[in-house]
């Protein structure tokens, strides 16, 4: 078979709804709105967000009604979830919400199911309460769940509404070739975190496609990877961006939760030699540059995962430096 192009495949966007320094979530909203009705026009295929909880950075908690905020101001490109945490929620709860955004926006809403809580363990157990849900429990919340938005079944004791006959596209999120295998067997498309957690990426993959199974719609094996991308006019420019990518991971690595901070002329000092590897490890697939850069990076990667479609974070400070890069990716790829 040969080698897909960049321009062969579609893109996608990833967007944590960052909060910045100084900012609200308020503004963080105002920011998404924007991104998604400009990628939107450019032509992307998707925008999806992430559930996470107890970070003061992150704006996304509450999925689902962010889905619906993003459906209601754009007017095609598929918006979903990137993913749910499905050991934090009843499936039965979350099929009622989407069956509920796709009655509300049809053919346009996209659930990814995660089997991480998303969260810290304190935070998992606020979340939760009396909900026995766990990550071991997934395989089975998985089934329940498509169960709930399948065929309507009058017969059935316990029924979603809405979501019963909505058919709502479920796709495994993972990090690991757990999710790949169990993807592959229930015959579902799969998105894998490459943008973080970039060491079993191949093989997950290849764990993938050999293990899929087309019983349902999906007749061959659907993978999407999510890398970095920071994009500007020159190589200097995206580089200097770039710095708030890594401040971000380097909280992370680190464990202090802070609002998203504004670039740096250099990194010196503020990492030393341990973290500074543990933050480019975390971000092996983060292709900065100008257009020209990011273009053949992402090409080669492509050559090397031979993916079916590619979602980009973009942890840019500026939201019109963080237009400004999906602007210039819009043009690499397939427009929908």
């Amino acid at each position: 078979m040969a080698n897909k192009k960049l321009s062969d495949i579609p893109v996608s966007v990833l967007d944590l709804v960052p909060v910045r320094e100084g900012q609200t979530p308020t503004d963080s909203f105002k920011n998404t709105i924007e991104l998604a009705q400009h990628v939107e026009k450019w032509g992307y295929q998707r925008y999806w967000m992430a559930e996470h909880h107890n970070f003061v950075g992150i704006a996304s908690s509450a999925t689902a009604v962010l889905i619906g905020h993003v459906a209601g101001a754009t007017s095609k490109i598929r918006v979903g979830s990137g993913g749910v945490m499905l050991p934090n929620h009843a499936p039965l709860v979350v099929a009622e919400q989407f069956g509920t955004l796709e009655s509300l926006y049809p053919g346009r809403i996209d659930l990814g199911l995660g089997r991480a809580p998303g969260t810290d363990q304190g935070t998992s157990m606020a979340l939760r309460r009396v909900l026995r849900g766990t990550v071991d429990e997934f395989p089975n919340n998985v089934v329940e769940l498509r169960d709930y938005l399948g065929d309507v079944d009058p017969n059935a004791k316990v029924r979603a509404v809405p979501g019963e006959g909505t058919h709502v596209p479920i796709y495994i999120l993972g990090s690991s070739t757990f999710g790949a295998q169990l993807a592959g067997i229930l015959g579902m498309p799969y998105a894998f975190a490459s943008h973080f957690a970039p060491s079993h990426l191949k093989a997950a993959l290849h764990m993938y496609r050999e293990s899929f199974q087309p019983i349902g719609k999906l007749k061959e094996p659907y993978a999407i990877a999510c890398v970095n991308v920071i994009a500007a006019d020159t190589d200097e420019e995206a580089l200097f961006q770039s710095t708030t990518l890594y401040q971000s991971f380097l909280n992370v690595v680190r464990g202090t939760g802070k609002r998203m901070l504004p670039p740096v002329k250099s990194m010196d000092g503020l990492w030393d030699a341990s973290e500074r590897y543990a933050v480019q490890q975390m971000l092996r697939y983060s292709f900065v540059g100008s257009p020209a850069t990011v273009e053949s990076e992402l090409q080669t990667f492509l050559d090397e995962t031979q993916v079916d479609e590619i979602m980009v974070a973009s942890n840019i400070y500026e939201p019109k430096d963080r237009l400004r890069s999906y602007e210039i990716l819009s043009g690499m790829f397939k427009k929908v």
